[in-house]
């Protein structure tokens, strides 16, 4: 059934839950979706829909187009759910968020950004980072088993001048991912496993992402966030960077310019969102990443997630 949105909350995940393949039933079988994937591809000016139906994998994994690909199916997903609340054109959760470029699809929901502005960023913003894994190349592993606290510490005993690693997403109790120059990185790696850490895996990614390896393309990010129109959300947008609630236009433009270089606060976002009094989380866009992390933040709250017709058969 649809869920109460006074009590609700809505999710937007980030990379890494892409696939091939990713919103073509979707779009098959509601037409607000399909619409959504033919605007996406009048505005970038390519067949982003045939990539993301069609692939080839490794060219959907190239930053660049994975994240416009998640954004576009967790619009297409959201115009899906807006559907089923008949004349209520803006539904209203409690608030909303998203890991890391999902926080753009959050903001897009909550209507302070335009749908088009918001791809243009998101298309803008993987260039970017891109190009900074090419400039100031790093990487990130996966922690297991380690409190965030230890990994801190750990960080900071393996930087050096100009070797810098440090926490990039606090996932959920247990599950950090850490970022920063390959020589650091490794040694961040061998000290997690000596902490006792369950796992410590390299990423396969090039890019460091939330970390001070990106402050090669600040400049030129800060340049076209405030290039976008931004109005007021309709309801908060949990920020990344303070996992705090965002009213206002300055806060958003704050948040938005210091995310590419800090921490994902995911745990405590969820934890500000239950402190709201949200009881139901529903993850929009593609795969349930963000769901199984709520259960692992807090084994009371609700999860459901939306990207594909079976998933919204359950509303009925």
């Amino acid at each position: 059934m649809i869920p109460d949105l006074t009590k609700t909350a809505f999710l937007f995940p980030g990379q890494g839950s892409q696939f091939v393949g990713m919103g073509k039933d979707l779009a098959a079988a509601f037409r607000p979706a399909q619409q959504v994937f033919e605007e996406a591809d009048e505005i970038l000016g390519f067949p982003l829909s045939r990539l993301m139906w069609d692939g080839p994998e490794s060219e959907l994994n190239d930053t660049v187009n994975t994240q416009p690909a998640l954004y576009v199916h967790s619009m297409a997903a959201l115009r899906v759910l807006e559907s089923h609340f008949g004349s209520e054109p803006d539904p209203r959760p409690v608030c909303a968020a998203g890991h890391s470029l999902g926080e753009l699809s959050a903001l897009t929901a909550a209507r302070a950004l335009s749908f088009a502005d918001g791809l243009r960023l998101v298309r803008r913003r993987g260039e970017l980072m891109k190009r900074a894994g090419e400039q100031a190349p790093g990487g990130m592993a996966a922690i297991l088993g380690l409190d965030i606290s230890t990994l801190e510490s750990i960080c900071a005993q393996a930087s050096r001048d100009g070797e810098i690693v440090q926490v990039a997403n606090d996932n959920c109790p247990g599950q950090t991912v850490i970022s920063g120059s390959r020589i650091a990185l490794e040694r961040a790696v061998e000290a997690a496993r000596a902490a006792g850490a369950r796992r410590a895996l390299p990423l396969a990614v090039s890019i460091a992402a939330h970390s001070v390896l990106m402050a090669v393309v600040q400049t030129e990010f800060e340049t076209a966030v405030r290039a976008v129109p931004l109005a007021g959300p309709l309801f908060p947008v949990i920020s990344n960077v303070t996992a705090r609630p965002m009213t206002a236009v300055l806060d958003i433009q704050a948040d938005l310019s210091a995310q590419l270089t800090a921490r994902v606060r995911w745990t405590e976002s969820v934890q500000t969102m239950r402190g709201l009094e949200v009881d139901t989380f529903v993850e929009i866009g593609s795969g349930s990443v963000l769901t199984g992390l709520l259960k692992r933040i807090d084994s009371e709250a609700k999860g459901l997630f939306l990207g594909a017709p079976a998933d919204f058969a359950q509303l009925s």
